[in-house]
């Protein structure tokens, strides 16, 4: 099965918006978003769910009253002001980096395995969907991505596509969403702050050896700065292979609930069409 990540440097490019266009185009495929901080996919793909389970990607230190002798040695350790004047553990504050509970004469402070986010498999009729949604104020968001991507592998079925709905950024879930992937989409817009995430996202792309391409999505708001990005890829050996028209229409689709292929939006379809054509037949698929 050959894995797809879809990123970009930024949000608001209309990655998701062309992930789940995609999922209602593409045949025998996987789907899971990696967007574990703010995830919106299930919001346009919805179905049966098969599983939801609690995940614990953290520790957290942990303190027995009844041992503490509130001798202060943990508060003067503690580097991230994670222990009140009080000397109780403030749990959002902690990094689980275990000095306090190295420190501490009595032992009375241990790590315990913490709740850090849900994962969720569920049944659709684009195919089986993976993804998950990181607690508030949580660590171990790549490790949440990983566990979303190998979720998806308990209920393959011989499926010839995973199309991956990553982060944007170029942070640590970007990486664990673009790991091991067969090609990378970086989907963009023509603004100077696209063509700067842009090149962020390619060089991180780049430096994991994973051969990228370029989506340009409301490309006719300003052909100068389109002109720019093709140009730049040109350069940089990464093709452009999808050229979206921005359409008012897509904004009200969305705000239904319907992506831009089930509202009938012919010219954007086949846009997206010709994408995916251009990728297959780049990966010789």
């Amino acid at each position: 099965m050959k894995q797809i990540a879809f990123v970009s440097g930024k949000g608001g490019t209309g990655k998701s918006t062309l992930v789940s266009s995609l999922c209602q185009l593409v045949a025998d495929k996987m789907v899971a978003d990696c967007d574990v901080e703010a995830p919106n996919l299930h919001l346009l793909i919805t179905g049966e769910e098969l599983n939801k389970a609690d995940y614990y990607g953290a520790k957290e230190a942990v303190k027995d009253a009844a041992k503490c002798r509130k001798c202060g040695l943990c508060y003067d350790a503690c580097r991230f002001a994670a222990i009140s004047d009080e000397y109780e553990i403030i749990s959002l504050n902690c990094e689980g980096c275990g000095a306090c509970a190295l420190v501490c004469p009595a032992e009375a402070i241990s790590l315990e395995e913490v709740k850090t986010g849900q994962t969720y498999l569920t049944k659709t009729l684009q195919g089986t969907f993976s993804h998950a949604l990181l607690d508030i104020g949580a660590e171990g968001s790549g490790k949440l991505v990983t566990e979303v991507r190998r979720k998806i592998f308990t209920s393959h079925e011989q499926e010839k596509w995973l199309l991956i709905d990553g982060s944007p950024g170029i942070g640590c879930v970007v990486i664990a969403s673009i790991t091991g992937t067969d090609a990378v989409v970086i989907v963009t817009e023509p603004t100077k702050s696209g063509v700067s995430d842009l090149e962020r996202v390619l060089a991180a792309a780049r430096h994991f050896q994973i051969p990228s391409f370029v989506c340009i999505n409301k490309y006719d708001l300003n052909p100068e700065m389109a002109a720019q990005i093709e140009e730049y890829c040109r350069q940089h050996d990464c093709p452009v292979i999808g050229r979206i028209p921005f359409d008012q229409k897509v904004v009200k689709a969305l705000q239904a609930g319907k992506t831009p292929v089930e509202a009938g939006n012919i010219q954007v379809t086949r846009e997206i069409e010709k994408l995916w054509q251009r990728l297959t037949a780049a990966l010789g698929a």
